[in-house]
């Protein structure tokens, strides 16, 4: 019998670990299928791109796996058994929800935006974690009459690309960025004069050590007291991973996050493997990796390369996740690049302008290439799966080999 591999998402992390798994595995040991709510893969890191009136490019999934062995499941994941091994999942029309059982699991459900429980953040700010809030966005920014007030509040790298793409886009509104430490104030010192000589030039007000304590249908308020006009508010304040992991026996965090190995493997559950926002994660100094793309995909390699070579008793991946820069879109035209140390500091160093811009494109360009083209890249190593000796139903979580049936050897 197959193997049966199912990974729960198809963001960045998910769609590169199942490719990467069906160029790593014969066809005729494993039985790969994808989970995923959208029939089209979106570019998370373009929802401003989005938001502000722009088309991005369709990417069907239905085209991006023809030929590759891994079938597409349109639904969405409701519950997951660690225990019996299941994944429950509601899918359009009359295929209703359904049971889905694995031998190996890939959680890479992801993060959706962190309201923070600010009073009235989830009821009057917009959101551009997803596509859905994106085009929500979209809609109202067009609607805006010149001179309208626009806050995106948080500083992080969301925001400053959401800011600047909206300033940029619709230079007749009144734009501003409410940020609770300083601005930028973990890049160089370059990096943090050219991120404010850009914020200036487009006319985006900047309120540095601003906490937003409060959001209504007209503006918001500070820790201050201060209420600051807001016909739309933009929340970019942090993520919070999908809220599936908790219900589980998983091991997590205390935000939910999955806690796993250097192999991305569950340190409670040898079958499930986590990846992307859902995971956590540590780099080369024992922090935890950021939420972001420049980690998920690294970590699809390793958990991918891992499950394949225990499932075919090749070598373990030990690889370290490091990071190398941090990639900012500052508009179209503007972008700052600031190359970080391998546990994410930031160093002297710093790309700027219209050449910093060109990178985070070909950045962008690149990931979405490699979720679109699966079996194309690094060559293919397809091994065959061996028989793997069964767990002792004593222990169910303590083996070092994942739950699996057996298939004809090589």
């Amino acid at each position: 019998m197959q193997h049966r591999i199912v990974v729960l998402g198809a963001g960045y992390a998910g769609a590169v670990a199942a490719g990467r798994l069906a160029r790593r595995l014969h066809r005729e040991d494993v039985a790969i299928t994808l989970v995923n709510a959208e029939p089209d893969f979106v570019e998370r890191v373009r929802m401003h791109q989005l938001a502000t009136g722009q088309e991005l490019r369709p990417r069907p999934f239905a085209e991006m796996f023809t030929g590759t062995g891994v079938e597409l499941r349109l639904a969405r994941v409701t519950a997951v058994d660690v225990d019996r091994r299941t994944v429950t999942a509601d899918g359009p029309g009359e295929q209703g929800a359904a049971e889905l059982e694995y031998d190996t699991l890939v959680y890479a459900l992801g993060s959706d935006w962190d309201d923070q429980g600010v009073p009235g953040a989830a009821e009057h700010a917009d959101r551009i974690a997803n596509r859905p809030g994106a085009l929500r966005l979209r809609e109202r920014l067009a609607a805006l009459a010149a001179g309208a007030p626009v806050v995106v509040v948080g500083g992080g790298l969301t925001g400053l690309e959401a800011v600047t793409e909206i300033a940029e886009a619709r230079p007749d509104l009144d734009v501003a960025l409410a940020a609770r430490g300083a601005l930028g104030d973990w890049l160089s010192p370059k990096g943090r004069r050219h991120l404010r000589k850009v914020l200036d030039g487009l006319g985006v007000t900047v309120h540095e050590h601003t906490a937003v304590t409060a959001v209504t249908p007209g503006h918001v308020t500070t820790a201050e007291g201060t209420a600051v006009p807001a016909a739309v508010t933009l929340w970019t304040t942090g993520f919070a991973v999908h809220p599936i992991s908790r219900a589980t026996a998983l091991e997590v965090t205390g935000t939910g996050r999955i806690v796993v190995d250097r192999t991305m493997r569950s340190v409670s559950h040898p079958d499930v493997y986590a990846i992307g926002d859902a995971a956590m994660a540590t780099g080369p100094a024992g922090n935890p990796l950021r939420m972001s793309c420049a980690s998920g995909l690294p970590m699809a390699w390793q958990a991918a390369d891992a499950i394949a070579a225990r499932l075919t008793g090749g070598k373990l991946p030990d690889t370290p996740l490091r990071y190398v820069n941090q990639c900012v879109s500052l508009g179209r035209r503007e972008g700052l690049i600031q190359y970080v140390t391998a546990d994410d500091r930031a160093v002297r160093a710093a790309l700027t302008g219209r050449a910093a811009a060109l990178y985070k494109e070909l950045i962008c360009k690149g990931a979405a290439w490699a979720v679109a083209h699966p079996l194309l890249g690094l060559p293919a190593r397809r091994r065959r799966v061996v028989p793997q000796p069964a767990p002792r139903t004593d222990t169910p979580h303590t083996t070092d080999t994942p739950r699996t049936t057996t298939t004809t050897p090589a």
